[in-house]
């Protein structure tokens, strides 16, 4: 059987921008070590759990099934999804692990209009167990940060009934030589060598961002809780965030200064800080290279309008050395180089 996790190269955070400290959210979550540091997905040892799906930030894995998961949120009048381990009810998703913080908010989006229940086997004797509880800790957080969203019906239903009818069933396998059926065992088999090559693709923003947006549009009145970015009074308008951020979720607007004759280069009069919530995946490396420690998350409630809109997170001036006029990067008054050059001074480096 062909393995439905596959690994998108061209999403995965690692290729859109090289940073000095990887992601390796996938490897370090999958509970099989299924997954090698170079994103090669062991088939044999994956159980198909998603966790490496519903971890990562930005579509690096995904399940083959996706899209026709997504329509049948769309197109049914009750939404039930169930696992392989719970009696079928609805759609089969392979396990709870799939759905991140994202695709809970959806269905809980989803449940104003349509009942939304999901049937589970015994999760304490699955295998995929821990990633289950990731996805369910995931739900309690979003609990927390929404206390009066509308009501998801969760029921335990195993097949242990179901499972021992069929294999008390006698099997008769019957062998079929068409060439068709050759033909598609031969794309299956290649499938499963060739998994990445099968159903690479590329986009900005992740599968579950997207139906989220798409639920959150059809009630225009409607807020959810998102971790958004915000700029402290420490910042200092380096504009370092906005290259190092692998979305574009974060740009910055200079206006410069016309340069004058006496003037070697032109100077930044002001950088404005501008977020697109919508394309920010909560990687968090912003927060980790500002050397200010101006940035940080915090949950605010968003409306369509905000959550797919520019955001004017912060204005403000740059900084330059009193001495030279050279740019800096810190609160300090002067340069490395001016700093070193003067013993004396109060901002010196070796004071």
């Amino acid at each position: 059987m062909t393995c439905q996790m596959v690994y998108h190269n061209g999403n995965c955070l690692n290729t859109k921008k090289p940073y000095a400290r990887a992601c390796r959210l996938c490897v370090e979550s999958c509970p099989h070590q299924a997954i090698s540091e170079y994103r090669q997905l062991e088939t044999k040892l994956c159980t198909e759990c998603g966790v490496c799906m519903a971890v990562c930030p930005s579509d690096g894995f995904v399940d083959r099934t996706i899209d026709k998961f997504h329509e049948y949120l769309l197109g049914a009048k009750e939404i039930i999804l169930n696992c392989p381990q719970a009696i079928p009810g609805g759609f089969e998703i392979p396990c709870l692990g799939i759905l991140d913080r994202d695709a809970w908010m959806t269905l809980i989006l989803l449940a104003n209009e349509t009942p939304v229940t999901i049937i589970t086997g015994v999760c304490a004797e699955c295998e995929d167990r821990q990633a289950c509880a990731a996805s369910v800790q995931t739900f309690k957080q979003v609990h927390v940060d929404w206390p009066d969203h509308a009501a998801i019906h969760i029921q335990v239903r195993a097949d242990d009934e179901i499972r021992v009818k069929a294999a008390e069933e006698p099997k008769f396998v019957t062998q079929r030589f068409e060439l068709t059926d050759w033909r598609q065992r031969s794309r299956k088999k290649l499938e499963e060598w060739l998994p990445s090559l099968s159903a690479d693709e590329t986009y900005s923003t992740p599968r579950s961002r997207q139906w989220l947006i798409q639920a959150l549009e059809k009630t225009p009145e409607g807020k959810i809780p998102f971790r958004a970015l915000t700029v402290a009074d420490s910042c200092t308008s380096c504009g370092v965030c906005t290259a190092i951020c692998p979305q574009g979720a974060l740009q910055k607007r200079e206006e410069m200064n016309p340069m004058e004759e006496t003037d070697k280069e032109d100077k930044i009069l002001s950088l404005r800080l501008i977020l697109e919530p919508q394309k920010c995946v909560h990687c968090g490396r912003c927060v980790e290279v500002c050397r200010s420690q101006a940035l940080s998350f915090c949950t605010k409630q968003l409306s369509f309008r905000l959550l797919t809109g520019k955001i004017l997170l912060h204005e403000g001036s740059p900084r330059y050395c009193t001495r030279c006029g050279k740019r800096i990067f810190d609160n300090s008054e002067l340069c490395l180089v001016c700093s070193t050059s003067c013993p004396d001074s109060r901002n010196s480096f070796f004071l």
